[in-house]
């Protein structure tokens, strides 16, 4: 059995958004996002998956359909299949989320 301390996983590129493979099978995955600041992750969206970010540490501003909002630690939205979403860091400080996608993209 595969048991992670999830915020000992995050690990940040210079360079753009980092995501950390946790879990990875061919139905799910896991993953952690971690951004420096001014990092994103470009909004777009998967036809027939569901994703859920869930912010560890810091805040940053979700996108998802035609709604934006700035997410705190712990808390969670989902992105539901189609809906077009995505993550920008617009502080001065780390941001880390967990996310998970269910069906996993082909």
């Amino acid at each position: 059995m595969k048991v992670l301390k999830v915020r000992d996983q995050a690990a940040f590129k210079a360079e753009k958004m980092n995501k950390v493979s946790l879990f990875d099978t061919d139905r799910f995955f896991c993953d952690v996002y971690c951004l420096e600041p001014g990092q994103k992750q470009k909004v777009h969206a998967h036809e027939g998956s569901d994703k859920i970010y869930y912010v560890l540490e810091g805040k940053g501003r979700v996108t998802v359909g035609t709604e934006e909002k700035e997410m705190l630690a712990d808390e969670i939205t989902l992105a539901p299949s189609g809906e077009e979403h995505g993550v920008v860091n617009h502080t001065d400080r780390r941001l880390v989320m967990l996310v998970f996608m269910a069906p996993k993209p082909q």
